[in-house]
């Protein structure tokens, strides 16, 4: 398949950080699979990607389109990193050195990843199997299953665990599904871990279908993703950023819109926000 051609650049005009105020968390979408999460409780990033380029060194691999929509000296205090896989798109050694020096937080990782993690300096590492809770953070936090596949080199595939989280926000479930490729388990979760107030689910990065279906969705699988989850609101990530796969830069969009039509799923329950947005739960 033909590499549909993306822009160099997409500069989004920079936000200003949103205030919690009364809100229980607020999500902010900062590119990729990276989000803030403001909670009561602490701040959380999800797999923190503010690098150049997503591949060793930061020198190889794709590089970013569109810069983060919140710098990293802009972040507040972090005192909870959500780590899904060990991919470099997800797991950038210069944005944890940065934040392990910078604000010292606890990093939640699946299974097979503290070792990585603590070679780049992190101190605090929880591993988590899939279903396991933690048990050092102020707010409790689940790993769910995830359909996808570790590796950093040729010699370490699968010796690492990947996985999806779920965050108990007080009165909010926050699901966050990292990466992953349709499977069942999204019933299971509702069923083993309740009710999904947000769920952020990847919708690009899945052309051609025959290669990236075993660790992608597409929109149409993760709109069926969100049914199974019952979700009261869901919100894409993982698009216009890198360009690791032959789609263009907002097909993920207009394929994102057919879906929610063929399924009859307003734009209100699933919907992408800018970068640098926000939503508020309440």
């Amino acid at each position: 398949a033909r590499r549909s051609p993306w822009p160099a650049r997409v500069d989004d005009a920079r936000k200003p950080l949103p205030e919690r105020d009364t809100a229980t968390a607020v999500v902010t979408f900062i590119g990729h699979a990276t989000f803030l999460i403001q909670a009561e409780a602490g701040n959380i990033l999800t797999d923190p990607m503010f690098s150049e380029r997503a591949g060793p060194w930061n020198v190889f691999g794709p590089r970013r389109v569109r810069p983060p929509a919140i710098a990293l000296d802009a972040l507040p205090p972090i005192s909870i990193v959500l780590l899904s896989h060990n991919h470099y798109d997800h797991c950038d050694v210069r944005t944890l050195r940065l934040l392990a020096r910078r604000f010292d937080p606890i990093v939640i990782t699946p299974l097979g990843n503290a070792r990585l993690l603590r070679s780049m300096g992190v101190q605090r590492v929880e591993e988590l199997d899939w279903w396991q809770s933690t048990a050092s953070t102020a707010l409790p936090i689940t790993l769910a299953p995830a359909h996808h596949f570790s590796a950093r080199g040729p010699l370490d595939r699968n010796r690492a665990l990947w996985g999806g989280f779920v965050i108990n926000a007080v009165t909010h479930r926050i699901y966050f599904a990292g990466d992953t490729a349709y499977a069942p388990f999204f019933t299971d979760i509702r069923h083993r871990l309740g009710p999904i107030d947000l769920a952020l689910l990847p919708i690009g990065a899945y052309e051609p279908r025959w290669f990236m279906k075993a660790v992608h969705m597409n929109p149409a699988e993760a709109v069926q993703a969100h049914l199974d989850l019952q979700a009261t609101a869901s919100v894409g990530m993982h698009f216009g950023t890198f360009q690791m796969t032959t789609e263009g830069i907002d097909e993920p969009l207009h394929a994102l819109k057919q879906a929610r039509e063929a399924h009859g799923v307003s734009d209100a329950l699933f919907r992408t926000i800018g970068f640098g947005e926000a939503v508020f739960l309440r």
